[in-house]
C-alpha cells in the first residue's frame, strides 16, 4: 500500500490557504477560483485551523451568519488531526473514515508539507488497483500463450 507521499508526489504540494482574518466570503470565493472543498488557515505561516465547505453548511448559513462580515477564524475548525509523508493510504482511510473528516494536513518536522483528500486517497486506490489488475491480465495472458505452445 502507497503513502502520502506517494500522493504528494503526483498532485504536487500546492497549499491553498488564506488567512484567518479573511472573511468567508472570500474563502468560498478562493474555494470556488481553485475548485476545492477546503482551505488551510495559515496565520504567519502557522497551520491554525482548516476551513471547509462543510463548515459553512454548518457554521455559518444554519446560524444566520452574514459570509461578508465573518472571519474565518470564527467557523474554521481548530481540532486538526494531521499526518506525516510516511503515514500510509490504508491509515489515512481509517482516519478519515473514524473521524468524519474528509482533509487531512501533511505535517513534516513541524513543517506543513501539503494536503491529502479523501478524493486524492480515492484515487490513489483506482490506479494502484488499475495497475495491479493489468498486470494480473498481462501474467494470465502470457501464461496461457505458454501452454498453448
Amino acid at each position: 500500500m502507497g503513502t502520502v507521499r506517494h500522493i504528494l508526489q503526483k498532485k504536487g504540494h500546492e497549499i491553498i490557504s488564506i488567512n484567518p482574518d479573511a472573511t468567508v466570503f472570500r474563502a468560498l470565493e478562493l474555494l470556488v477560483e481553485k475548485n476545492v472543498g477546503s482551505l488551510l488557515v495559515l496565520d504567519g505561516g502557522k497551520l491554525t485551523g482548516i476551513f471547509t465547505e462543510r463548515d459553512y453548511a454548518r457554521k455559518v448559513i444554519l446560524k444566520a451568519k452574514a459570509s461578508k462580515q465573518t472571519p474565518i477564524r470564527e467557523i474554521m475548525s481548530t481540532q486538526l488531526l494531521t499526518v506525516t509523508s510516511d503515514t500510509t493510504v490504508q491509515d489515512c482511510m481509517n482516519l478519515m473514515t473514524q473521524k468524519f473528516i474528509r482533509h487531512l494536513p501533511v505535517i513534516e518536522n513541524n513543517e506543513l508539507k501539503g494536503l491529502v483528500s479523501i478524493g486524492d486517497l480515492v484515487k490513489y486506490i483506482i490506479e494502484e488497483q488499475q495497475f495491479i489488475i493489468g498486470k494480473l491480465e498481462h501474467y494470465i495472458s502470457g501464461h496461457h500463450e505458454a501452454m498453448l505452445s
